[in-house]
């Protein structure tokens, strides 16, 4: 038998017989190993850990403690769900069955319309199937005998997504496990008896392929785990996301509102949520001029030819809105600012004397997002970029990424984010730019990284086709991730426009761009704000900082004079001027997540002072009027955040 090769991820090269399988591999390192292998990777490909390796190789082994065999592990679970509702429902067609962040779901087609109490039966159903620990077998198959299979079954569904596969180029495996048969690239767990424990979770309505004018299917989430604590532990976070959730929080504190009638994916802030937006953004505003921006306003529209030019409407049209008609031009509602401020840089000539110019503006832009994805501030149509641009020479780049990454670091942790990951996405296969140039660009945001003692990944392919980039992600409160900042090359751009300064040679040179957002997007981050806090927001971004509450009408008067002191003092307040009990009144500010509560009776009337009850915290003393403004004023001048 033919010998081969695998070199592991440390180095080392072993030898084996051809035919070894990934999982055989394991064995042979360690049985514990081999125990909790999920899935592996041969030369960059997943691979089924009981699939054959026959050439010499690079092979890595990955468990559930990896993105990589959390994924596999989803997915497969998505199989056994649909294998269930399969027995149960066996006029049921399916349609896509991802692992997705937190999980997995199944778009599936049926007569009945499914409730919570038959997710318990799908799930006792999924319990019996995975019991008989049957294996997940893959077979590949031409295009031609994947359309007859498919077609046998009256899979539709299946059939449309085999019509968009390139025949010639494109591997069609379909995966067995038991009597349920789906459409797959893989890879799975080796059984279905690898899947021990599971929660659905829930189900909705989805359009087929996001798309509102295809029919509605039933989409079923669920997660699945390989340690029921993993699983306890996961459903306990799900609960306190619930009790997050900002749509509800948002509706609850009277923040924002979205109006489906009036416009889906669209944004309505109310002034409470305006307060909150105001200072977020006056914060912006002031750190970008301190460090060293310049804030532009640029249109909301423009002519056709400046989106041809930037090759939007080439790469990004169907995000874009339709155009309007004017003057026998179309216009189009801009879908980012960056050709905006690139007309401000060729309005006039510039110098490498001029250089870096670091323009920013929080730029309103709309994009056309299907309807099925949109999801309160997180998926939006129409968002508020905190956006920036760059234009530099070559040889400040490196200068100019230190400076952004360190910007993102003070602004994350100034909003109480301290736990970041950065990663260095690279340049995928169909990219514009010479390849020296791609790879001074990277070298220069992994140098800059490294300048500033950070740890990243790097996103082998991930950049844009214009550039390299640094992802930065972010962990909230519940340890939950999300990509926000993006530092971003562009060499696309300043070539399609012709940009260029005069360098000290006296020639024209063509300047680095930079697109760069720290926040993302203000209604993103504000969604995720009001979930990393729970509503209840510092001090400084609070809506209301204070409410004044009289233990009865008679303390009124007083009550008044506190809430005017206090406004002169540039706090937030409101007097509670109902005519209810004060244990209510108390709870119900309590509920509304006001920071302070300042409790005023004969007491504190005769001594002109405030008795201070804290949000969670409960009475905290008694203190004059000027010693309570002052330890207000030191909350928000420090930007103070109570964990």
């Amino acid at each position: 038998m033919n010998k081969i090769n695998i070199t592991l991820p440390d180095g080392s090269v072993k030898e084996f017989d051809s035919g070894i399988t990934p999982y055989q591999v394991a064995e042979s390192i360690s049985g514990r190993l081999a125990s909790d292998a999920i899935v592996a990777k041969v030369d960059d490909k997943l691979w089924d850990l009981h699939r054959s390796i026959n050439n010499d190789s690079k092979l890595s082994i990955h468990t559930f403690n990896d993105p990589i065999g959390q994924e596999t592990y989803w997915h497969s679970t998505s199989h056994l769900m649909a294998h269930a509702v399969q027995e149960l429902y066996p006029e049921a067609k399916f349609g896509v069955g991802p692992a997705v962040e937190g999980g997995f779901y199944y778009d599936i087609d049926i007569n009945s319309q499914l409730t919570e109490d038959d997710l318990g039966k799908i799930e006792k159903k999924m319990s019996d199937i995975a019991s008989k620990n049957n294996p997940f077998k893959r077979t590949e198959l031409s295009k031609d005998e994947a359309v007859k299979f498919f077609d046998k079954k009256g899979d539709n569904y299946k059939l449309e997504l085999l019509d968009a596969m390139d025949e010639n180029g494109q591997v069609i495996s379909i995966y067995d496990e038991g009597e349920f048969t789906d459409l797959c690239r893989g890879p799975h767990v080796p059984s279905a008896g690898a899947i021990k424990y599971f929660k659905l979770l829930s189900v909705s309505g989805s359009y087929w392929r996001g798309d509102e004018k295809n029919k509605q299917l039933q989409r079923i989430y669920g997660v699945s785990f390989p340690k029921k604590k993993m699983l306890e532990d996961h459903l306990f976070m799900l609960e306190e996301a619930k009790k997050r959730d900002h749509r509800k929080l948002g509706k609850q504190l009277n923040l924002f509102s979205v109006h489906e009638e009036a416009g889906p994916g669209l944004i309505y802030w109310h002034p409470k949520g305006a307060r909150v937006r105001n200072e977020i953004e006056n914060f912006w505003r002031d750190a970008h001029y301190k460090n060293g921006y310049e804030l532009l306003y640029s249109p909301h529209v423009g002519k056709g030819w400046l989106w041809e030019t930037s090759g939007h409407l080439e790469n990004y049209g169907e995000n874009m809105y339709a155009p309007m008609k004017v003057d026998d031009n179309d216009y189009y509602i801009k879908p980012m600012n960056c050709p905006f401020h690139i007309m401000m840089y060729k309005s006039a000539l510039h110098s490498y004397r001029d250089l870096p110019l670091r323009w920013a503006e929080l730029g309103t832009v709309y994009r056309y997002e299907k309807s099925g994805v949109l999801h309160g501030l997180l998926r939006v149509r129409g968002f508020t970029q905190d956006d920036a641009h760059i234009f530099c020479a070559q040889e400040q780049i490196e200068d100019e990424i230190v400076e952004v990454i360190r910007f993102s670091l003070f602004m994350w942790k100034s909003f109480g984010f301290e736990d970041l990951k950065f990663y260095v996405a690279t340049r995928p296969e169909k990219a514009v730019g010479e390849n020296e140039t791609w790879d001074k660009a990277t070298k220069s945001l992994i140098n800059a990284l490294d300048k500033e003692g950070l740890k990243y990944e790097l996103d082998e392919g991930g950049g844009a086709f214009y550039g390299p980039k640094i992802d930065i992600k972010i962990k909230d409160a519940l340890h939950r991730e999300w990509q926000m900042s993006t530092i971003q090359f562009d060499f696309n751009l300043p070539e399609r426009f012709d940009m260029t300064y005069i360098g000290e040679d006296g020639k024209e040179h063509r300047p680095f761009m930079v697109h760069r957002a720290l926040l993302g997007s203000i209604e993103r981050f504000m969604g995720v704000l009001i979930e990393h806090f729970g509503g209840a927001f510092p001090t400084w971004l609070a809506p209301v900082q204070a409410a004044v509450v009289p233990v009865s009408q008679n303390y009124l008067v007083y009550a008044e004079e506190v809430g005017n002191f206090l406004k002169k003092n540039n706090i937030r307040v409101e007097v509670d001027r109902r005519n209810e009990k004060l244990g209510y009144k108390i709870r119900d500010w309590e509920t509304n997540k006001v920071p302070f509560m300042l409790i005023v009776g004969e007491k504190e009337k005769e001594s002109n002072s405030v008795s201070i009850r804290q949000h969670k915290s409960g009475d905290i003393g008694t203190k004059s009027l000027s010693e309570f403004s002052d330890m207000v004023f030191d909350e928000i001048i420090n930007k103070t955040i109570h964990n």
